[in-house]
């Protein structure tokens, strides 16, 4: 698979609820914060979003598509000096999958999707997203007009499975949305979603991706960006904000840990697969980049995030298991 559809398979996004909403007259909405990823699109009307933490409000207008991936509370309104009303007593009238109604409808109408993420570590993905990003040309809306005229045909016209179709359009408009928010080419971001915007780092996180127990040199992976071994590593720090070692360790990690969950595999074979010729080495490795070692992790008893330290001095020059 390519770079996002690993990190997306990895974290086990699940759609936790469809809903859309018909709103008319004055009205203001509060969204209490709730982890996961938000997705919104407003097909008819227009209105404001106000976010805690971000100073200016944004306009919403008719085709306009969000995702919002930070856990804060947020407002939709038609005027934003109005009292809002908690959205949970609007929603609570509507079974998921179904339609809210405030003030008759009529007016304002959109689709939101809330989605939770079964797997660990989902601030891979949100860590390096912006607080609202918000897609609004006309040629992008164009593109998602397909999946948001269906999943509104679901909503308003019940048919038997219709809740699970609207479930898998949503998955696809959120894989979608994230596409033309790499294509909008992130320029001055750091991360590695930043990073496959660029041709060159792209070929190199590709090819980690593709094989994450290879023993992976700096000379080869310059060679697959077309750069040279030096100047391949300091761009690569620069546009991942990790060396290319650290992000080999700890992306490799990462897949044990989602083993170690999910596959009941033992440690000795999921090390062999990443590449690590001894279970101490990998388990060496996982405490370093985890926080605990694979035992405690596959208990459920991970104190921590993954870190991004590594001895970049000590290897430098190879991208390689370490032994010990």
């Amino acid at each position: 698979m390519d770079p996002l559809s690993d990190v997306l398979s990895l974290l086990k996004p699940r759609n936790y609820m469809v809903r859309g909403f018909d709103v008319a007259g004055p009205w203001s909405i509060q969204f209490a914060p709730k982890d996961g990823i938000k997705c919104y699109s407003l097909l008819a009307g227009q209105c404001w979003l106000a976010m805690d933490g971000v100073p200016d409000p944004v306009q919403l207008k008719s085709g306009d598509c969000l995702l919002l991936p930070t856990r804060r509370a947020f407002r939709l309104a038609s005027d934003l000096a109005l009292e809002p009303v908690d959205a949970m007593a609007i929603v609570s009238g509507a079974p998921g999958g179904g339609v809210a109604s405030f003030n008759g409808g009529g007016e304002c109408f959109g689709i939101g999707g809330w989605f939770e993420f079964a797997g660990k570590h989902a601030e891979i993905l949100l860590g390096v997203l912006p607080p609202i990003v918000h897609i609004r040309k006309e040629s992008d809306k164009a593109e998602l007009r397909w999946c948001l005229e269906r999943m509104m045909q679901e909503l308003r016209e019940p048919q038997p499975g219709g809740v699970l179709v609207a479930q898998h359009l949503a998955h696809m408009l959120l894989v979608q949305l994230l596409r033309l928010h790499l294509e909008e080419g992130l320029s001055g971001g750091v991360g590695w979603l930043f990073a496959l915007a660029d041709k060159q780092m792209s070929a190199a996180i590709y090819s980690i991706h593709d094989d994450p127990a290879h023993r992976w040199t700096l000379q080869e992976l310059g060679k697959r960006a077309g750069m040279s071994r030096s100047t391949f590593a300091l761009k690569f720090k620069q546009t991942v904000g990790a060396s290319p070692m650290e992000y080999l360790t700890r992306w490799r990690m990462l897949l044990a840990g989602d083993r170690l969950v999910n596959s009941g595999d033992p440690i000795s074979a999921i090390a062999l697969s990443l590449g690590y010729e001894s279970e101490s080495a990998f388990s060496t490795a996982f405490k370093r980049v985890m926080g605990c070692s694979p035992r405690q992790y596959s208990r459920g008893r991970n104190p921590a995030s993954p870190s991004h330290s590594e001895d970049e001095a000590a290897r430098a020059d190879r991208l390689e298991p370490i032994s010990g």
